[in-house]
């Protein structure tokens, strides 16, 4: 008797995990990391459970490399692109909570590669487009076009035509065919992985750190109380 029939999900796991570890060395505990395997289920809810948990590092790495797609980046960009105008402290409490709850106050960085696709294309895209930091990594795989299943020919096979595409505000189509170019490129060469290396995250963390070291902080501790009885 086997307790799991497929160590696929064990291997992601280690992987992430490995990631992880990785970028709290090299960042001295200053950044957080986060691995969107895909923009469905799976992808949404590794968000929802590495996100908030990360809320107090100093930068955060976005990774949707070998993000095969779906329909949720949307959701995803608009979290990410909260923005903190205010502060709430409690009594008792001296952890700030941001105003807006849930938004990321530090620089962040996104990795993708050749097998960022369909909607793991389009958040990067996003991602640079609504200022929320570099791209690093290599160019993702192009394909944003959606289909439709039209229905089932005689012969059990089917036929799906081309059925959304995406522009720019412009009114230009965008990624489709060519897909999203980072804004440093960076090969993982295979002697390097099979070292037990990751020249991307690796490089991720470096540029990142460079924009920790120089971005405002929010305060980190309560204030006195204010006087409000005159003297």
């Amino acid at each position: 008797f086997r307790p799991i029939t497929n160590e696929s999900d064990l291997i992601y796991l280690d992987w992430i995990q490995t990631n992880r570890r990785r970028v709290d060395q090299l960042s001295g505990g200053k950044l957080g990391y986060i691995h969107i395997p895909d923009m469905g289920a799976a992808g949404i809810r590794e968000f929802i459970k590495w996100y908030y948990p990360q809320l107090n590092k100093e930068g955060l790495v976005i990774d949707v490399r070998a993000n095969g797609g779906g329909n949720v980046s949307r959701m995803i960009i608009e979290r990410l692109a909260r923005k903190v105008l205010g502060i709430n402290f409690t009594r008792g409490n001296q952890d700030p909570v941001t105003y807006p709850d849930g938004a990321f106050p530090g620089p962040m960085i996104c990795l993708l590669n050749e097998n960022s696709a369909s909607d793991g294309d389009i958040f990067p895209y996003m991602f640079r487009a609504a200022g929320l930091g570099q791209l690093v990594g290599k160019r993702s795989w192009g394909g944003v076009v959606g289909i439709n299943n039209r229905g089932t020919l005689i012969d059990g096979g089917v036929v799906n035509v081309p059925q959304f595409a995406l522009l720019d505000t412009k009114g230009n189509y965008i990624i489709e065919g060519h897909g999203v170019d980072p804004d440093i490129e960076v090969e993982n060469d295979p002697r390097a992985v099979i070292a037990g290396g990751d020249p991307q995250l690796e490089r991720a963390v470096a540029e990142l750190m460079k924009k920790v070291e120089t971005a405002p902080k929010l305060p980190n501790h309560r204030p006195a109380d204010p006087v409000k009885v005159p003297k």
